[in-house]
């Protein structure tokens, strides 16, 4: 079985293979789970971007299971999106071309919540001691994070807009 491009060239399975596993080890290796970074590499390599459960399955060799954990897990970091297929109950999972954007600008959550916690920290431990003036840099560095994020993502969509159309 070869996997088709949009223009229906066929494509070596094995080059593919090479890519998603390659690809998932260098996402593992930045500290994302293996089975999650093993279907989003799976998800990129599709030229739809979109794969049900049972198609990830089978390009992965591995269980029903370990998809659903992995697209569980890729859903919660907005790196997949569910979608149904038209007339059907089965799901298909998909990458976007902005998945990127999404999931760092979904950071800012995140990171807002630990701005939060730190700031009470540091109001707790008092900005006198050790700990609190620690906190209060750690502090400092996210609030300096979360401005360069957003300024950041202007410049990319600029960017994005100029290259891709």
């Amino acid at each position: 079985m070869t996997e088709e491009s949009p223009g229906g060239e066929g494509r070596d399975p094995e080059v593919v293979s090479r890519f998603v596993e390659g690809f998932a080890a260098q996402l593992v290796e930045a500290g994302m789970q293996r089975m999650p970074a093993r279907i989003f590499a799976a998800l990129l390599a599709s030229d739809a971007g979109a794969l049900t459960s049972a198609e990830l399955g089978e390009r992965l060799k591995v269980s029903p299971a370990a998809v659903s954990g992995g697209v569980r897990y890729l859903s919660q970091q907005h790196m997949v999106s569910r979608e149904r297929e038209p007339g059907s109950r089965r799901e298909r999972y998909r990458v976007h071309s902005d998945q990127w954007y999404e999931a760092l600008t979904n950071r800012e959550t995140v990171i807002k919540r630990w701005q939060a916690a730190l700031a009470e920290g540091v109001a707790g431990l008092g900005a006198d001691t050790p700990a609190g003036r620690r906190l209060a840099e750690t502090l400092a560095f996210f609030e300096f994070v979360d401005g360069e994020i957003a300024a950041m993502m202007e410049r990319w969509r600029v960017h994005r807009e100029e290259r891709f159309g």
